[in-house]
């Protein structure tokens, strides 16, 4: 049996899981893969028909290429990162697309949220500082995903500080 952990066990004051965004679905994959089978089978088709059979192995070979860019990508969606704040812990657990978790751990009265801004682009980067070291986070959110996020967890960290 292990001990209670205080700082774990107390409610956060804000909790999120941001992971990237996919937007095709398994379906949409099925579908594109459906079509770009079929478009490669007649191309193949016409080629052999003219007698130039080897081009159908080519033909093969982007299917499985194909097949494996979509794989990587949806193993990247696998990654994600937890961020939890209470009072006495910010927390912020990266979990890889391979399944490795790696967690980093602040005093949420000393971390302090930076975010770098492009006049055309919005937010461009966030990052945790505290004590000389910096963490970048949400990467993969695009621009409004990251401004949406910076505006409600530095409200958030504000909140702890003042000690609401």
């Amino acid at each position: 049996m292990t001990a209670a952990n205080p700082a774990f066990d107390e409610q956060p004051l804000f909790a999120v899981v941001l992971r990237p965004h996919r937007s095709l679905s398994p379906n949409g994959f099925a579908l594109v893969m459906a079509v770009f089978v079929a478009g490669t089978f007649t191309i193949g088709l016409a080629f052999w028909l003219m007698g130039a059979w080897p081009v159908v192995g080519f033909c093969g070979l982007d299917i499985l290429a194909l097949q494996f860019a979509f794989r990587l990508s949806y193993r990247s969606a696998r990654a994600a990162e937890e961020i939890r704040l209470t009072r006495e812990r910010l927390s912020v657990k990266r979990i890889a697309p391979s399944g490795r978790e790696t967690e980093a751990g602040f005093n949420p009265y000393w971390a302090r949220l930076e975010i770098d801004r492009h006049p055309e682009f919005g937010v461009t980067a966030l990052s945790i500082s505290s004590h000389g070291s910096r963490l970048p986070i949400a990467a993969f959110l695009g621009p409004r995903e990251r401004e949406r996020f910076a505006a409600d967890f530095g409200a958030a960290l504000a909140a702890v500080r003042r000690g609401a």
